[in-house]
């Protein structure tokens, strides 16, 4: 497979990581910060792991289905993680974590 059929994924995963990176960022302003550190730990780790699922799909590797499930994994901890908190980049984040999830275990 190429770019163009796994274009709804790579689309899906380079949203995911600038909201996970804007969430991470957004939750180091937060009044408290240690109690955010699960989540700005799982934002970069999610949005490391949709950067590089994106760049192996758009290469068409033959690990796509290794990496697609490793990230829909991930994002569905970040989601989870995000959803226990009420701000606007936590809602933001869980919900392109969710579609990322979803657009991953398609592929």
């Amino acid at each position: 497979m190429n770019y163009h059929q796994y274009k709804a994924c790579i689309d899906a995963c380079l949203a995911c990581a600038a909201l996970c990176n804007h969430c991470a960022s957004s939750c180091t302003q937060e009044n408290d910060v240690t109690m955010m550190a699960e989540c700005i730990r799982l934002d970069m780790e999610c949005a490391a792991t949709c950067y590089v699922t994106a760049q192996l799909l758009s290469l068409g590797s033959d690990l796509a289905k290794d990496i697609t499930r490793l990230c829909a994994e991930i994002c569905t901890r970040c989601a989870d993680e995000c959803s226990k908190h009420d701000n606007e980049h936590c809602r933001e984040c869980a919900d392109a974590c969710r579609k990322c999830a979803e657009a991953c275990k398609a592929v």
